[in-house]
């Protein structure tokens, strides 16, 4: 197919891979056709609405190569859902009466796009393959190839998603300053909050992270400096079963040996008994456009933290959020090499006229393609049953109980 003009947008949550992959793309496109005209809409949905976008200039693909180097997105992210016409409505983006889905194509349209890539979620891609649909449907042909960003690594069916890597190793060494805490009180317990809504995947993988860098170290124990103060004591997440009595029982023989307890917790472990603790009390739990409980809103580890504090005995509490920290980190090592050839990847794909999320397919044995929209999905579970992760448990001493599966 031929391919005149690309439009670019991020969207969602950030995770450290945004600004990578919006560099990354545009220097393929200049290395493989340069007449090619690239826009971005800013604040990713937010600017597809209101027209709001950049015109990638000559000077702008000189300066791609730089976005590697940083988080968050150059181009700007929003949380715009264009099947939320009253939400919509409500932000000023669309007028009373209008669809936000056409008028988002039209824009499209419009502005002569051929080619649109995401860079989002499951949120994010299956809207975009929505907008493709809608335009097609009125004689308008547009290539959708999206990039799968998440930090939960919670995309169906892709192996692993652009940022997560970078966001477990960033929560790991937020963990190592919080867990540097312990010792500023007698009977201390921390809970790191880790970001997660359904998936433990990067609770899990910052969990091992830290414990890496645990075994790294050289310890003083004559001096007080052990490893058992400064280690993991419980990882919790929605995919585990939480006996609060039984959990608490050996915590506190934890706390009564070593004097501290540290807890890794995955912000959607218990979530389902919090919101009910709630509505039963009487209180409205807030949403965002796409359903989702705001959980900076209910503090889970504050939550957990109460549940804990008195039946550990403990003194002093302190949580922390790594969250916020992690996902606007710049891409390490090993995300940019997965984000590179995932944007080689999508811009072959792109001029090819092949639709898709670009990811390692797992139910195809891995291999790396742009996999059909219909079968993008979220909320895909961390498997508990990953050697790795029943070391870490075994090694702390917790017991691997998965969760039961939710009642329909």
């Amino acid at each position: 197919m031929s391919v005149r003009r690309v439009a670019l947008l991020t969207a969602g949550g950030f995770a450290p891979c945004l600004s990578s992959a919006v560099g990354g793309l545009i220097e393929r496109y200049t290395e493989l056709d340069p007449s090619i005209e690239i826009i971005a809409y800013q604040y990713g949905y937010h600017g597809l609405l209101t027209g709001t976008k950049i015109v990638v200039d000559s000077e702008g693909r000189k300066q791609a190569g730089i976005l590697h180097r940083f988080g968050g997105s150059p181009i700007g992210n929003s949380r715009v859902k264009l099947t939320n016409a009253a939400d919509c409505v409500k932000r000023g983006l669309v007028k009373e009466g209008e669809n936000p889905l056409e008028v988002a194509a039209e824009r499209l349209k419009a502005d002569g796009v051929d080619v649109l890539h995401t860079i989002g979620g499951d949120d994010t891609n299956t809207t975009a393959a929505d907008l493709a649909a809608y335009l097609h449907d009125n004689g308008y042909e547009l290539t959708v190839v999206g990039l799968p960003k998440t930090i939960d690594n919670d995309v169906v069916p892709i192996r692993q998603s652009l940022g997560a890597w970078t966001a477990a190793e960033e929560a790991a060494g937020f963990a190592a300053n919080v867990i540097g805490e312990h010792r500023s009180g007698p009977r201390m317990l921390i809970v790191h909050e880790v970001m997660g809504r359904h998936c433990g995947w990067l609770t899990a993988a910052a969990a091992k992270e830290y414990r890496k860098w645990l075994d790294a170290q050289e310890w003083a124990p004559a001096l007080g400096l052990t490893r058992e103060r400064w280690d993991v004591h419980a990882v919790f997440l929605p995919e585990l079963e939480i006996d609060i009595d039984a959990e608490a029982a050996r915590l506190r023989g934890v706390m009564d040996e070593i004097g501290n307890v540290n807890i890794f917790l995955s912000e959607g472990a218990g979530m389902n008994e919090i919101v009910e603790q709630l509505e039963a009390a009487g209180e409205e739990v807030p949403r965002d456009p796409f359903g989702h409980v705001k959980l900076d809103t209910i503090n889970p580890g504050q939550w957990f933290a109460k549940q804990f504090a008195e039946k550990l005995g403990a003194e002093k509490v302190m949580v922390q959020k790594s969250g916020y920290y992690s996902r606007a980190a710049a891409a390490n090592a090993e995300d940019l090499r997965l984000i590179k050839s995932m944007t080689d990847l999508a811009v072959e794909c792109a001029l090819r006229g092949e639709a898709g999320v670009i990811g390692h397919d797992e139910e195809d044995g891995d291999r790396l393609k742009a996999i059909a929209f219909p079968r993008i999905a979220g909320g895909k579970a961390f498997d508990v049953s990953t050697p790795w992760f029943g070391e870490i448990l075994e090694g702390i001493g917790q017991p691997l109980v998965p969760a039961k599966p939710a009642a329909h």
